[in-house]
């Protein structure tokens, strides 16, 4: 007899249950089973170089300010930005008229206090012949002497302002301390520049730019690592295809205190043969403190990971008491073992920010550690929904 409508829908109804509760049983037991729950790099062999990262400006290592003592009008320039001068070139002249008055002025004095030195020791030898005579006294003669000591001193005060005013003539021309390239130029013809109270700045002038320097600030926790030579690398950004060396040429024992904060100022040697790097350009700094080829390292992930049954009241202390052996060149890693995370004591040397050297024996090449572990899926998950339609 066939079967009834309702019937059929029964058995249609128990074969969805069992193939329900079928899924269901596999996805606990099975595939739960085989999810990964943590995931895992492997220890392997490589390089390792141990950098330190900062930043700096390029400038000259000579770098001269060309300013002027005294003041006047610019005449004439004779050189301009990016001219290359030589030492004692004019560089640039004041207009002398006011300096070459006062010179012609001097040198009327000075004539005048040599004249008159003259008429007084003339005066002083006459005084004393009529002394021995007996035509003056004693007093006459001193009086006599009193004049030509002045007069002497006279002419000294002439020379020395005569001489002065030579100076200052000489110093409206303006000319080259040293060799070099003009960086700046701040003034033109026409302007006038005043000496009173501070020398005016008028050119800028680089020794020699086939020499440049970095100077760079490098925390304190980084400048125990550094050491006078150490090879540098840097780039700039105008050429961020091409990387520039140097080496570490000073480390200045001056501090800079911001913030709570302490820097050291660094300064990198640099060689621009073809003059291409710029003063004022920014360099992006890596200096080579430490290189240990081909050496058993871990993945710096697997250093900070911590199963999640630490991570309760205690932990805290214990990830203090790891940060603590950690510092002392030791540090506690998990060794994938069975399914589960085993912790295994570890020495650790030098570290490139990814990766840490490994100096013992306690791991080898190829073991897989635990670098994080996987969010379980949840006990009471929703299972197996169907709907009737």
């Amino acid at each position: 007899m066939p079967l009834t409508r309702s019937i059929r829908n029964l058995f249609f109804f128990l074969a969805i249950v069992a193939v329900s509760g079928g899924i269901y049983y596999w996805q606990s037991q099975g595939a739960g089973q085989s999810r990964e729950k943590y995931k895992t790099q492997p220890v392997d062999r490589g390089d390792i170089v141990q950098t330190i990262s900062a930043n700096g400006t390029l400038s000259p290592v000579v770098l001269v300010n060309v300013g002027t003592q005294v003041s006047g009008t610019v005449k004439k320039l004779h050189a301009d930005f990016n001219s290359r001068v030589q030492n004692g070139q004019i560089l640039a002249e004041l207009d002398p008229a006011l300096f070459e008055a006062q010179l012609k002025q001097d040198q009327a004095n000075a004539a005048n206090a040599d004249a008159s030195l003259t008429l007084a020791r003339a005066k002083e030898q006459r005084a004393r012949l009529l002394q021995q005579k007996g035509f003056i006294s004693q007093d006459g003669v001193d009086q006599a002497r009193q004049q030509l000591d002045s007069a002497q001193a006279q002419l000294k005060l002439a020379q020395a302002q005569l001489a002065r005013s030579r100076t200052n003539l000489n110093y409206s021309v303006i000319r080259s301390p040293i060799s070099g390239v003009v960086v700046a130029r701040s003034i033109d013809v026409g302007q006038t520049v005043a000496a009173s109270f501070q020398t005016p700045t008028l050119f800028q002038i680089a020794g020699d730019l086939k020499q440049m320097q970095i100077e760079t600030s490098v925390a304190e926790a980084d400048i125990g690592d550094l050491k006078i030579g150490l090879p540098v690398r840097f780039s700039v950004d105008a050429f961020v295809d091409r990387q520039f060396s140097g080496k570490v040429k000073q480390i200045r024992l001056n501090p800079t205190v911001q913030q709570n904060v302490v820097t050291y100022n660094v300064v990198v040697a640099v060689d621009n043969p073809d003059e291409v790097l710029l003063p004022g350009m920014t360099a992006h700094v890596q200096v080579t403190v430490s290189r240990h080829e081909n050496v058993l390292r871990l993945p710096n992930a697997a250093l900070r990971f911590k199963p999640a049954k630490e991570e309760g009241g205690d932990s805290s202390a214990k990830n203090g008491k790891n940060r603590k052996e950690k510092g002392r060149g030791g540090a506690t890693v998990y060794l994938l073992d069975k399914g589960g995370p085993k912790p295994v004591r570890v020495k650790t040397g030098i570290s490139d920010g990814a990766y840490t050297e490994v100096l013992g024996e306690e791991i080898k090449a190829g073991d897989q550690l635990v670098t994080r572990e996987l969010a379980a899926r949840k006990e009471k998950e929703g299972g197996f929904r169907f709907r009737m339609m």
